[in-house]
């Protein structure tokens, strides 16, 4: 055809696989055009309302004409001066507002455009596994080649670094992490990062953390911020985002904050991709930042009653499940025999037979595989309910 002579698309899709969770939603979305009440804990899409002093002055802003013009692309300052604060309250760092954080639209957004900063044909990226897609992908599309290390255990982790950087040529440029991680729920503490920052110093390689769910935390535990350690901001920077822990997913806010150097490497390649993030919502993120602090805590206990009456009710129908303590989502083994017939298969049957919407572990690469995540967005009585309807389709399920 004289069309495909005409339409070609650069090599870098080639390398790009079909986006799982994307053929999840559209199975949903139509399921949902003809009458079906999907439940839906396939995407950490969060229900719950903003504070509503977010909202109020979103709103106040939004109505003021010299909102409407070009935002400050890197973030307003009093924006990144309630950042520093933030960090300087909760984790006792000291950051630079002007040089060591930069806003982003989404920590998602950041970590990609980060990525076409600091990486490029050659390089190799270190990144555990399974993995949220896009700490693989953003690689990928820079055209970085990507080593997927299994996460766990965290001993065997950290040795596995030492031995692809004492292995590989070109040693390894950047090290992807992500803790509270996603999706499996792992957590880590501080001595682990400083193992991580002696690997950085010694091997010559930069830090990245996705810290999106350092909030979200259960049973007691503090997530730690990578940049707590001495020397952490020499080699890296930390990400985080307002979409879950003050509820602002749609809202796309995120931020970068850390290393001079890479924050600035951010910036200067953001500024060709974008103008920034709405003004009226920057001002919005500051009232998150500085006055819904006690918010926090009440929406982490939600989750964490979530997160229980799940595990408790798939571990009544036969599932062997570890309780997070941290993220949005539950990573659940799938059960014998229905693991044979992948994870793919098997959300695919739990949609058609119990109107239930799953993230299939096999979309977080092939160490995900034989595993769901489960999102904790739905309310307690809607996850019970899930819960039914999944045993009742793997009653059904032929294997």
């Amino acid at each position: 055809m004289e069309e495909d002579k005409i339409i070609r698309f650069a090599s870098r899709m080639d390398y790009l696989p079909p986006y799982l969770f994307g053929m999840i939603n559209k199975m949903k979305m139509e399921k949902r055009r003809n009458g079906d009440d999907v439940i839906d804990l396939g995407m950490g899409n969060p229900m719950d309302p903003t504070p509503d002093a977010v909202i109020e002055k979103l709103v106040n802003v939004a109505k003021d004409p010299k909102s409407h013009r070009y935002p400050e692309s890197s973030g307003l300052p009093n924006l990144k001066k309630e950042i520093a604060k933030y960090y300087g309250r909760h984790y006792n760092i000291t950051l630079d507002a002007d040089k060591e954080t930069y806003f982003t639209i989404g920590s998602k957004e950041g970590i990609s455009h980060l990525c076409l900063a600091i990486m490029g044909p050659g390089d190799c990226v270190l990144v555990p596994a399974p993995a949220f897609p896009i700490h693989i992908y953003a690689a990928v599309i820079a055209g970085a080649n990507v080593m997927r290390i299994p996460l766990e255990p965290e001993k065997g982790f950290l040795d596995r670094i030492i031995t692809v950087c004492e292995s590989c040529y070109p040693s390894p440029k950047v090290l992807m992490l992500n803790y509270p991680h996603n999706p499996t729920g792992v957590v880590t503490d501080k001595n682990f990062f400083k193992e991580v920052v002696k690997l950085a110093k010694r091997f010559k390689f930069m830090v990245i953390n996705d810290f999106a769910y350092g909030k979200i935390t259960y049973d007691g535990y503090v997530a730690p911020s990578f940049l707590e350690i001495e020397g952490a901001k020499d080699v890296g920077v930390e990400f985080g985002s307002f979409s879950k822990s003050y509820n602002m997913a749609g809202w796309r806010i995120g931020y970068c904050v850390g290393n001079e150097k890479i924050v600035e490497a951010l910036g200067k390649i953001k500024g060709y991709f974008d103008y920034g993030i709405f003004s009226a919502i920057q001002v919005a993120g500051i009232i998150a930042l500085r006055d819904c602090d006690d918010t926090i805590p009440g929406l982490a206990k939600i989750y964490e009653n979530r997160r229980d009456v799940l595990c408790s009710g798939l571990e009544r129908i036969g599932w062997d499940i570890t309780r997070p303590k941290a993220g949005m989502f539950v990573w659940a083994k799938i059960p014998e025999p229905f693991n044979k017939m992948g994870s793919m298969e098997f959300a695919i049957q739990l949609m058609n037979n119990g109107n239930v919407a799953v993230a299939p572990g096999a979309g977080f690469s092939e160490e995900g595989e034989g595993y769901l995540r489960l999102a904790l967005v739905e309310n307690e009585e809607r996850l019970r309910q899930a819960v039914r309807q999944m045993k009742k389709a793997m009653d059904q399920m032929k294997i």
